[in-house]
């Protein structure tokens, strides 16, 4: 802790530090804020929700690949406070098109679509700027600290924001969200600029550049990353799990939202709160897996993982829907945070375990683009049907298909150790 607040006396790092913790808090906001101005328009609908989710997500594709080219051409200081600014003047704007055209749902989209553009080029800048700001010395704990705080700050920053827009509404969460980012941008402002170099190229010339990105990095290594995968059977296997969990993961997404919101008669505030505990379930799930994971196998692990997380999902709907209770769904979701997490890890190692080296950042790029895919399909596929059989239903639905998989993955995995053995 000493040395946490030795690096926290770095003037700008503090600054920098501080504006991270009310930006995530601003994150959290606009995710609340969103789920209750849908919650206003269409409440019940899960497709309503997700057609609204999706705008958040797709920048991912479009933005994603280009932003670092930028970034590493602009300041990034002041890249950073300036998309403060805009996400802090965008954000404004969704409660005041409320206003003037209460009808026109497609403005908010707009909206929200280029606030989430707008937060591709933050995150690179962010990362990329931590060197500048402390001593070589320094940097490890620098970004543990940042890391961590980060996630802690994410975590309850979903309680808090799901509180706040339960007492203040839709709107008031929006007014809230905009004073978030005006602070965070105000903190980056005051960081010392003469920090680090950056080139500084016409827009033309960067431009260039972005084009030859499209065309190499994102069409040509994509492409080299996804073949590289196809071809590897381990990797394959990753693909198919992972492509598993992010459909299972968009197919719960805004369906879970939905239950919850009618389970528990609360828009926000529970649904929140319910997003604390299983942050603190994968936490402590990642903390167990990283102390005991060793003495079980990586495929034998994420098959137990699926199948447990499979079994929690589906008491977790059904306990809900016979027997509300907010203690019980809050105990349920921390169980499933700690089933769930040590999926992700295991295929991580096991990524890390067969790849080259020279091949990781494309597969791993790859796999970002399949899973935000396999995410996006299935969120829209589930809340079509949600609406007309029901959340409950889905949710169990999804559950079952998780348990079935992992039981088939296990005795598919004993039967191959069996063999090796013999042979």
């Amino acid at each position: 802790m000493a040395r946490f607040a030795e690096v926290l006396k770095n003037k700008n790092f503090f600054l920098l530090w501080l504006g991270q913790i009310i930006s995530q808090f601003g994150d959290k906001l606009t995710q609340m804020a969103l789920i209750a101005l849908v919650y206003q328009r269409a409440p019940g609908s899960a497709l309503q929700l997700a057609k609204v989710i999706s705008f958040t997500i797709i920048p991912v594709f479009i933005i994603g690949p280009l932003a670092g080219v930028y970034v590493d051409r602009w300041d990034r200081r002041k890249t950073m406070y300036i998309c403060d600014v805009l996400r802090c003047l965008f954000v404004l704007l969704i409660p005041l098109s409320m206003f003037f055209y209460k009808d026109l749902i497609l403005s908010i989209y707009i909206i929200v679509f280029l606030i989430f553009c707008i937060g591709r080029f933050f995150v690179p800048a962010k990362m990329s700027i931590i060197p500048d700001l402390v001593e070589e010395k320094d940097l490890l704990l620098a970004n543990s600290l940042f890391t961590n705080t980060g996630m802690i700050a994410a975590v309850l920053g979903l309680g808090l924001s799901g509180i706040l827009v339960f007492w203040v509404g839709a709107k008031g969460g929006f007014y809230l969200d905009s004073l978030t980012f005006l602070i965070s941008g105000i903190c980056i402002f005051l960081i010392s600029k003469k920090i680090g170099s950056f080139k500084k190229e016409s827009i033309v010339t960067v431009s260039k550049e972005v084009l030859e990105v499209i065309q190499k990095s994102v069409a040509g290594e994509m492409k080299e990353g996804i073949l590289y995968l196809v071809r590897h059977k381990e990797l394959r296997f990753v693909i198919g799990i992972l492509f598993l969990l992010w459909a299972a993961l968009g197919s719960i997404y805004t369906v879970i939202i939905v239950f919850v919101q009618q389970s528990l008669h609360s828009v926000t505030r529970d649904l929140g709160i319910l997003g604390m505990f299983i942050g603190a379930g994968l936490f402590v799930g990642s903390l167990i897996y990283g102390r005991f994971g060793q003495k079980m196998s990586l495929f034998k692990t994420i098959f137990l993982s699926l199948s447990s997380s499979g079994i929690v999902l589906a008491v977790f709907a059904f306990v809900l829907k016979v027997a509300p209770s907010f203690s019980s769904a809050a105990v349920l979701v921390f169980i499933l945070g700690v089933f769930a997490s040590p999926i992700v890890i295991a295929c991580t190692t096991l990524v890390h375990q067969v790849s080259h080296n020279e091949m990781r950042g494309k597969i791993f790029s790859s796999l970002e683009i399949i899973n935000h895919f396999a995410f996006l399909v299935f969120m829209f596929i589930s809340a079509l049907i949600a609406d007309k059989v029901g959340q409950d239903k889905i949710l169990i639905g999804v559950g079952v298909i998780l348990i079935i998989s992992g039981i088939l993955g296990l005795i598919f995995d004993d039967k191959n150790r069996r063999e090796k053995r013999i042979n």
